[in-house]
Parts: structure tokens; sequence; C-alpha cells
């Protein structure tokens, strides 16, 4: 009778962690990846600057530098209609690279590939962005 019960208790315990041992990195990773581009949309440039990694900001030193590159380069995760995740994958154990399908300010679809790496904190910060318009059905 003990070990069926320690053996239901381990199974509960099992059952209520994540399914790979991924899942919470990439969750963490997506959750920096939303708070910004919500930064954004709301025009809280030092918050959507503190998601950027230190190489990121050594890079460009100010909050008004990095708006602008952001403005210039990366308009689509700057100011987008909407976003959703797609797939994402771990190259390292402090690494999460995360697809987003995003739709522009002007109405284009693209695809924005996010690096992120771990800090000495935990949390997750952007390494980099790769954007790219999307291909569509027809086109």
């Amino acid at each position: 009778m003990r070990v069926r019960l320690a053996g239901m208790l381990t199974a509960l315990m099992l059952a209520s962690m994540p399914a790979s041992a991924g899942e919470a990195e990439v969750r963490a990773a997506q959750s920096t990846i939303e708070a910004q581009i919500r930064a954004f949309l709301a025009d809280e440039n030092e918050t959507a600057y503190s998601y950027a990694s230190p190489g990121i900001q050594q890079a460009y030193p100010t909050v008004d530098q990095f708006m602008a590159m952001v403005k210039n380069g990366y308009q689509p995760v700057w100011k987008p209609r909407n976003f959703a995740f797609g797939d994402a994958m771990e190259p390292s154990s402090t690494t999460v690279m995360q697809r987003v399908l995003v739709t522009g300010p002007d109405g284009k679809s693209y695809e924005a590939l996010y690096t992120l790496e771990q800090q000495d904190d935990g949390t997750y910060r952007i390494t980099g962005v790769s954007l790219r318009e999307a291909q569509t059905l027809g086109a």
C-alpha cells in the first residue's frame, strides 16, 4: 500500500511540472518579447529598452539611440497591429530562439526571429531580432 501511495504522489508531482525541460524557458522568453512589444505600443521607451540585453544596451547606450534604431529598422515589431508566437527552439541551455508572426503597421505580414539569452539573474533579455516579410499564400 505504501509503494502505491508513493507512486501516486510521484505521478502527481511529475504531472504538475512542465512537459519538457525547455517549456518554462520558452514561456519566460515569450514573456520578455511580449512585454517589450507592449511597452513599444504604450510608448514606454525606457521599459522597452530594459528588455534589451547588456550587449544591445552597450551598442545603443541611450534610450533615444535604441529607439531610433528600432523605429528605423523594426517598424513591424515597434508598432504591430497584432502578433503571435510561432516555433521556438533552445540551441543551448541559456539561449532561446523564438519566431514571432507579426502584422506590421503597413498591414503586411512579417516573421521576426528573436534570440534571447538568460542573464545571471535568471531573466531573459533580447540579444537580436531578424525580421523579414513573410510569404503569403497566393503571393
